[in-house]
C-alpha cells in the first residue's frame, strides 16, 4: 500500500529518498472493515481520510431516510467539514467495503509541511482538483435527469455501478431503488434495439 501512495504521489512532485522515507514512517495506515463508521453527525473529528483500497461514502440521514452525497475510491481524500468548521459533523462518513485509508490531522499535516515544503504544493494542487471536480459533478447532477446521471456515472465512474449496494446508489442519484431498476431495464432495453 505504501508503495501505491508513493506511485500516486510521484505523479505530481519528486521525492528524494528522506521524503519516501518519512511517509512510509508514519502511523497513518488504517485497515478498516466493511460498514465501520468513520465519523458520525453530531460528532466533533479532526481526521481527514485519503483512501488507498476500497469505498467509503458520505450520507445524511434526512427524516430517518439515508441521502448518500458521495463516494470516495482509490486515490481519493476528503476533509470532512468539521474539521475546518470546528463543529459537529453534520454527516456520516462509512466504508462500502473493507477499507485502507491514510488518517491524517492538522497536527500531523503542520509537521509534515514544515519538514517537507514540497508536500504542502501537493496538498494545494490536490485540493484544487478536487474542488474543480466536486464543482464539475455539481453542476452536471444539478442539470441532468436522473437516466443521464446514471449514465454519466456509467461513464465516469463504472466501477461504482458494480462496487456499491443498489440502495446506495439510488440514493446517490436521487431516486429511489425501484426508480433504479426500472431505468436501469429501459437502458438495456434501449441498447438492444440499437443493436438490432
Amino acid at each position: 500500500m505504501q508503495n501505491s501512495l508513493l506511485d500516486f504521489i510521484s505523479k505530481y512532485v519528486s521525492l528524494t529518498e528522506d521524503e519516501k522515507n518519512f511517509i512510509t514512517s508514519l502511523d497513518i495506515f488504517k485497515t478498516i472493515k466493511k460498514d465501520t463508521t468513520l465519523l458520525k453527525e453530531g460528532q466533533k473529528s479532526n481526521e481527514g481520510y485519503f483512501v488507498l483500497k476500497g469505498c467509503i461514502r458520505i450520507y445524511y440521514i434526512i427524516n430517518g431516510e439515508e441521502k448518500t452525497t458521495a463516494f470516495y475510491t482509490e486515490m481519493e481524500g476528503l476533509t470532512p467539514h468539521c474539521v475546518i468548521s470546528k463543529t459537529p459533523s453534520e454527516y456520516y462518513i462509512s466504508c462500502v467495503e473493507d477499507t485502507i485509508i491514510i488518517v491524517t490531522n492538522p497536527d500531523m499535516e503542520a509537521e509534515s509541511f514544515d519538514r517537507f515544503p514540497k508536500f504542502e504544493t501537493l496538498c494545494r494542487i490536490l485540493s484544487e482538483e478536487l474542488v474543480a471536480k466536486q464543482q464539475i459533478d455539481f453542476d452536471e447532477f444539478k442539470m441532468s435527469s436522473p437516466e443521464k446521471r446514471y449514465l454519466n456515472l456509467m461513464q465516469k465512474r463504472p466501477d461504482l455501478i458494480q462496487r456499491v449496494p443498489q440502495h446506495q446508489l439510488a440514493s446517490y442519484l436521487g431516486i429511489k431503488p425501484q426508480s433504479l431498476s426500472r431505468l436501469r431495464a429501459r437502458i438495456v432495453e434501449k441498447n438492444k434495439n440499437k443493436v438490432n
